[in-house]
């Protein structure tokens, strides 16, 4: 959806949604594992910021795109989606106002009120206007109230706020961060305003997150008498060529002395050319090393001067987001925006993960280069390989052991076909049957899970290369990918059966590809098996997630409680979020507030753009589906084989996922209440709770050697993994509601 249509979408939602209204009235670690420095839990995206945090928005006096700086209308809006900026003046009592620069004259009214003028000498040059350090703090009650500053802007909201002190900001607590800039120290001091004690009051009486100032002369004076741990001291510099007024140095020079600026402040806050520079064509520059400088040194890098309405470079097409973007996924990330539009910056940095169905599978074969590669060019945050064995031991990339699914075996390798109960209940040519130069010799070919009436990119249905799990992990590390996704299957087959010690290949493979030596790259390992999941519980970077593929109902507490002892993350199928009857959504479950309630992250799967797979609910349109998983259920990443999809909804200025939506999720239930009661389809069985027994598996056999193993002897029998026992356990549901199962697993 285009930004323009949003008035006509909102109104169109708002009539059905009347409609709607008005019908009503009616899921033991090997000892050679590598170990790997201790890193964060895993976060809904893995950030190249100092902290490994999300960057920072910081609002300039709250959203000062629309209201007066400052305003409480500002501050309202802006308040639970970043931290609040102050550019503090000072008047002649003491009275501090959250007012950028130091004239009145632009943000108030103060000209009307008393038109005469006054000319200062500050920093060397003569400032003639309004300031505010002739007046006393009672500037309210003098009837002095704050106007659009910038007079492209709206001036519909002016007169209406009076000016705030900014002790009354700080003591209703909202905004909830405070961020202070002070500027003009010896401006104050010519007339007895002293500056620093009066900052140190403000930040003995209240909590104040971030003080700045351009001036060294004043960090310095306040250094040592701020509390460490819970004010940040920050240098802003100013443009280059400006003069520092302590020093006399210009602000170009005195950023090249990082070392310098650590020994007085935390961080800085520089001007947006000093990261990514301009050429004179006003096209974007070469990246400079600043942001990657000052992580070294354990400086946080702030950066100001955003604004949606002000041209910045050609390079961004007249697009915010991209500009955002373009200091967040470009190198290493600042570690915060100073804007005056702090929703589209919410919106740039604020989204679920992104993750690939055996790359863009819906554009090419499954888990081939190409599909991989498209996916990151749609903008993927983790491309997955689901590890098969080859018969001479090679791991690859495929969604599934059954290569007559998503290859042509079936055209050169059917006298391999063979029955393999532990893996599929159906016959198939599996990989761990074929040697790795056998299954080089066939193509990839598309899957069409929707059948054959929905084909998917005919022209290239047989385009790609199938790739190892070691040239999976070249790409990714070259295209610099911020996660991978290793999924691993049917290992205790693997050992007792065919001799092969998947868990060990997979991280020897990691281990070649240096994924254990670095922390830029996370590394999520997926199984249904909880025994392979505990294999890599002493390698705190290889985060975990547990791959429930059976439709589940709740999770209880001890079953929690269970999963959290092997995995940091979840991976539901999207039918245990959002329960659908005959192409209608019937409801929401708690699983997913059970599951984050417990820390845990959670994914969803898988997400298709075909209308057949969506529920009626979602209009036909797969960005509906998308804002209701995210917005609605609330979940940290969705699993799709249309990466583009998500990552045109999620980079859609048209989205802020912590503000007005455009995209309005879909409200389970809605559709179905509009029904007539005798035309609904019959009230679905609910499906059966998550046990303990269904994600705890015995641990993995010993490796049998297959050279030595005596075919006389029968082997023993491989106990199946709880995702099978599950099945079982669901077995006995009646004919009528697998039947109807069957139709929505199709459907969904």
């Amino acid at each position: 959806m285009h930004c323009p249509e949003k008035n006509k979408m909102i109104k169109t939602l708002f009539l059905v949604s009347l409609l709607i209204h008005e019908t009503l009235a009616q899921k033991t670690a090997r000892s050679n594992l590598p170990t790997a420095p201790q890193t964060p839990i895993l976060t809904a995206k893995k950030w190249s910021t100092l902290s490994g945090e999300e960057p920072l928005v910081i609002a300039r006096g709250g959203f000062t795109g629309l209201f007066p700086e400052g305003s409480s209308d500002a501050i309202a809006i802006s308040k639970d989606i970043s931290i609040f900026l102050c550019n503090v003046q000072f008047t002649k009592d003491d009275g501090a106002f959250c007012v950028t620069g130091i004239k009145l004259d632009n943000a108030t009214n103060i000209a009307v009120l008393n038109p005469k003028e006054k000319t200062y000498n500050i920093n060397g040059q003569e400032v003639q206007g309004h300031f505010a350090v002739d007046y006393t703090g009672a500037l309210k009650e003098k009837n002095v109230s704050m106007n659009q500053a910038i007079f492209s802007r709206p001036s519909f909201y002016d007169g209406m706020s009076p000016v705030l002190k900014v002790d009354g900001i700080l003591s209703g607590k909202s905004p909830s961060r405070f961020w202070l800039n002070v500027q003009y120290e010896a401006f104050y001091n010519q007339h007895r305003v002293k500056l620093v004690g009066i900052v140190l009051e403000i930040l003995r009486l209240y909590q104040i997150d971030f003080i700045s100032s351009p001036e060294i002369g004043f960090l310095r004076s306040i250094s040592g008498k701020v509390p460490k741990k819970a004010t940040k001291v920050i240098l802003q510099l100013l443009n280059a060529n400006d003069v520092e007024p302590t020093t006399k140095l210009s602000y170009g020079t005195i950023v090249k002395d990082l070392t310098t600026i650590k020994s007085f402040a935390s961080d800085i806050m520089v001007p947006k050319e000093y990261i990514w520079p301009l050429n004179p064509n006003k096209y974007l520059g070469p990246f400079t090393t600043l942001v990657p400088d000052a992580h070294k040194l354990g400086l946080q890098v702030y950066t100001f001067g955003f604004a949606n309405d002000f041209f910045s470079s050609y390079s961004y097409n007249y697009v915010p987001t991209t500009e955002y973007l373009q200091f967040i996924e470009k190198g290493d990330s600042v570690d915060g925006v100073v804007t005056d539009f702090a929703p589209t910056a919410s919106s740039a940095i604020g989204q679920a993960l992104i993750i690939s169905n055996s790359g863009a599978s819906g554009v090419y074969a499954g888990s081939t280069d190409l599909a991989y590669q498209q996916a990151i060019n749609d903008g993927v945050d983790i491309i997955d390989c689901s590890v098969q064995m080859t018969k001479d031991g090679i791991a690859f990339c495929s969604n599934s052991a059954d290569l007559m699914v998503d290859t042509t075996a079936m055209t050169k390798f059917m006298s391999r076909t063979s029955n393999v109960p532990e893996v599929q209940t159906k016959s198939g040519i599996f990989s761990f049957d074929l040697t790795w130069k056998e299954i080089q010799t066939l193509q990839p070919q598309i899957v069409n899970p929707l059948g054959s009436d929905f084909q998917r990119n005919p022209a290239n249905k047989t385009s790609g290369k199938i790739v190892t799990l070691f040239e999976f992990l070249e790409l990714a590390q070259a295209k610099a990918v911020t996660s991978i996704l290793v999924n691993i299957k049917n290992a205790a087959y693997f050992a007792s059966k065919k001799g092969i010690d998947i868990v060990g290949v997979v991280s020897n493979v990691l281990s070649n590809a240096t994924f254990d030596k670095q922390a830029t790259q996370q590394v999520l390992i997926q199984s249904d098996e909880s025994s392979v999941l505990s294999k890599y519980k002493d390698i705190p970077f290889y985060k975990k997630v547990l791959l429930i593929e059976n439709t589940i109902g709740d999770v209880p507490k001890h079953t929690v409680d269970e999963i959290k002892k092997y995995a940091e993350a979840v991976n539901l199928p999207k039918s245990s979020v959002i329960k659908t009857s005959d192409s209608l959504l019937t409801g929401m479950t708690n699983i997913v507030k059970e599951l984050k309630d417990a820390n845990l992250i959670v994914f969803v799967h898988t997400l298709r753009n075909e209308y057949t797979s969506l529920a009626f609910d979602y209009w036909s349109d797969p960005n509906i589906e998308i804002a209701t998983y995210i917005h609605s259920a609330k979940v940290d990443g969705i699993v799709t084989d249309f990466p583009a999809t998500a990552s045109r909804y999620m980079r859609s200025p048209c989205c802020d996922p912590n503000h007005e939506l455009a995209i309005l999720p879909a409200r389970p239930g809605d559709l179905r209440s509009t029904i007539q009661p005798e035309l609904l389809p019959p009230v679905q069985a609910p499906f059966p709770p998550l046990e303990v027994a269904n994600i705890v598996d015995p641990s993995l056999p010993t490796v049998v050697n297959i050279n030595r193993t005596n075919p006389a002897t029968a082997p023993t029998p491989t106990p199946p993994p709880s995702s099978v026992r599950a099945n079982d356990a669901n077995f006995g549901l009646s004919l009528v509601v697998v039947l109807l199962f069957a139709r929505i697993f199709v459907g969904h």
